[in-house]
């Protein structure tokens, strides 16, 4: 996973930077270890931690933001698929067909969403296995178009019946767009460059720490405690920049009661 290896590369970096900080201390000749030295080393430091500080909180935030609007999308995508299932069940026989693929279509997304997960039961649907996990998969774009055809093609025969026509329509226009955006939800908005330069100024930030901390275990134990804080917030903001997979991984719960309920 993505932000187990950041991670471990990120808690290298620290370590490395903290060590060579107190290597570097221990190599230094006494006259640049005074105290105006030292004094001018922590307001440099300040600087640079706070500045790491804001820039980790503000792409938290970004990240965390950005892992919301995704797990809304998800929900209103399942929601709509329901209320899809539903308008076309009102409709009648001449979409039961088209419901049977709609049915397929749900417990696809399930099984190639979350293929970790118990796949669906009760209802056919395409082999999910050479499904791509993220983004648009072909098949379930060919049966999602071939369910829209279905609700273009119907007759509506009453005043009734049009006006379910009409509603399937709108349905079926808002699935789509609620398709889309979950598609575009996937893709994460932290690169591996800016990742890496954020990771440099880190070890930075800890090359300082070594330099100005006295050798001795409780420094190195508070030194470790931090190196373990920062690298949890750095798994914690890569984490919920996919928000598929992960330990906060979106569920597939929003999709299946959607299931459940088309199949009830």
């Amino acid at each position: 996973m993505r932000e187990v290896l950041w991670t471990i590369i990120l808690f290298a970096f620290l370590v490395a930077g903290a060590s060579g900080g107190f290597f570097l201390r221990s190599r230094i000749p006494e006259p640049h270890r005074n105290q105006p030295t030292i004094e001018f080393l922590r307001i440099v430091t300040a600087l640079l931690v706070t500045f790491a500080a804001l820039v980790m909180s503000l792409l938290l935030a970004s990240v965390r933001n950005s892992y919301d609007s995704a797990f809304h999308d998800r929900s209103h995508y399942a929601a709509s698929l329901a209320e899809l299932d539903s308008c076309m069940r009102d409709y009648g026989a001449e979409l039961a067909g088209a419901r049977t693929k709609l049915h397929g279509y749900t417990a696809a997304v399930i099984a190639s969403t979350w293929p970790s997960e118990p796949a669906p039961k009760g209802v056919d649907y395409p082999d999910a296995s050479a499904m791509p996990r993220f983004g648009e998969a072909p098949t379930l774009a060919g049966i999602m178009n071939g369910i829209g055809l279905a609700i273009d093609r119907v007759e509506p025969q009453d005043a009734m019946h049009k006006a379910l026509a009409a509603r399937c329509m709108a349905d079926f226009g808002e699935v789509a767009r609620a398709r889309w955006a979950v598609i575009e939800d996937v893709h994460g908005s932290l690169s591996a460059p800016f990742a890496g330069v954020l990771m440099f100024w880190l070890m930075l930030v800890f090359l300082s720490f070594g330099l100005q901390a006295p050798r001795n275990l409780l420094a190195g134990v508070v030194i470790g405690i931090a190196i373990v804080s920062v690298t949890s917030v750095m798994f914690v903001i890569l984490d919920l920049d996919l928000p598929y997979g992960g330990l906060f991984g979106i569920p597939s719960t929003s999709m299946r009661l959607a299931l459940a309920d088309m199949l009830r």
